[in-house]
């Protein structure tokens, strides 16, 4: 029985698919067809596929293109294929190659033999295989790396309107350790609507803010000549931050939302030294509430690419670089192995502090990441939760840690009912 499996090269606007029998002992022959990339094309393109009773579909990860398709695919052509009678085990199985792998020859690259290239190099194994999620995974995906970028934005403002205070002359970000904290915003906001007196400005800081009443009138001492068009610019940099804060909240409560039946997953991931609730769904996002993807926590770190890289020419292995892997795990490794080798009592400080005089700060992080990565694995697989298993952290590090997660998860709608620790 023949065995097609169609290729596709993705653009914005056009798709070139072919589709070919694999079982053939002769050359391929490929049967070409151009397609549009609005819905009704693309619906057209799975009637099309079904017609010529075709397997397996492979296509190639061209910037943000390949998403619609890969959606309409899993919505028209995917069921009827797997549904068909005398369907196979890959019968319904859609591949997404990285572009890099199916790079053509320089001055010979056309749509057609691009696409069937990604068929011959399927078959041969040679294609490097991208790993798609679900559509709900990819949901969750969408929501925290909007989150992130909102996260982002709100720092690049943050360092505007920094800039803005000191070409002003106001010295406000020299004592205070946040600029967007409560004494801050407070003087900010009098700067914004007008107020000359800097004494006024200065008597709205917190009492707990340990600058001087005289340090304050002095580091605002140029508000009394302040232009009105600097006014303005603080009032909109203002508002921008608080815009922005609202729509970070309400990322919040939707990842929440959505991840309300995976919260024992989350609440497990959160307890581990440098990771949080934030952290905890972000990661939950990327590989799954259980990871099931990766059958071994080896073959999540190689994902990830937080593993030495190998590069062997004549039994010499020339670099040991990390191999490029999903970027938004990496960086929320790193983030976290910055935090935990901070955690007092740890095992992961130990084992920093037994790596850093002799591979530095960089390499030894990549070693905590790594271990992070293999613990994440065996805590969503397996269903376990933490234990340290460092020196004994003090009972009112633990209660303060605790209290704040509580807080935190309850924040996002969560129900967590302390346990109670016998003595």
């Amino acid at each position: 029985m023949a065995y097609r499996i169609a290729g596709i090269d993705v653009h914005k606007k056009k798709l070139a698919v072919v589709v070919a029998d694999v079982e053939v002992d002769d050359a391929y022959q490929f049967e070409r067809r151009w397609f549009g990339s609005n819905p009704e094309q693309l619906q057209r393109l799975a009637e099309w596929l079904i017609e010529q009773r075709v397997e397996e579909v492979v296509m190639e990860s061209t910037a943000q293109y390949w998403k619609p398709l890969w959606s309409a695919l899993e919505r028209y052509w995917k069921p009827s294929c797997q549904n068909r009678e005398g369907a196979g085990k890959m019968s319904g199985t859609l591949h997404l190659a990285q572009a890099l792998s199916n790079r053509g020859r320089r001055g010979r690259k056309k749509d057609f033999p691009d696409a069937e290239r990604l068929v011959k190099w399927l078959i041969s194994q040679e294609l490097t295989l991208s790993f798609v999620p679900d559509t709900e995974q990819r949901l969750w995906r969408t929501l925290t790396r909007t989150k992130y970028q909102r996260t982002r934005d709100k720092v690049r403002l943050q360092n505007q309107l920094e800039a803005l205070l000191e070409e002003a002359h106001i010295k406000l970000s020299s004592l205070v350790s946040d600029l967007l904290g409560v004494s801050a915003r407070r003087m900010l906001h009098a700067l914004a609507d007008g107020e000359t007196d800097p004494a006024a400005v200065a008597a709205l800081a917190h009492q707990c803010l340990r600058a001087t009443p005289a340090e304050l009138r002095d580091a605002l001492g140029a508000c009394t000549e302040l232009n009105p068009v600097y006014r303005r610019l603080i009032r909109l940099a203002l508002d921008d931050l608080q815009l922005i804060e609202q729509q970070i909240g309400q990322l919040d409560q939707e990842i929440a939302s959505l991840l309300r039946e995976h919260q024992d997953a989350v609440q497990r991931l959160a307890e581990v030294p440098g990771l949080g609730v934030d952290s905890a769904q972000q990661i939950i996002a990327e590989v799954g509430a259980k990871a099931a993807t990766f059958a071994s926590a080896k073959n999540l770190v190689s994902w990830v690419g937080a593993c030495p890289g190998d590069e062997e020419s004549a039994g010499v292995n020339r670099s040991k670089r990390s191999p490029k892997g999903n970027r938004q795990m990496r960086r929320i490794l790193n983030q976290s192995a910055n935090a935990a080798v901070k955690h007092k009592g740890s095992i992961f400080e130990i084992v920093y502090r037994r790596f850093v005089p002799r591979l530095g700060h960089n390499k030894a992080i990549g070693a905590i990441a790594h271990r992070l990565c293999q613990l994440i694995w065996i805590i969503l697989h397996k269903g376990v939760r933490y234990e340290e298993r460092g020196p004994s952290v003090c009972e009112k590090a633990k209660r303060v840690r605790t209290s704040r997660m509580i807080r935190t998860l309850r924040a996002l709608g969560y129900r967590v009912e302390p346990a109670v620790i016998p003595a």
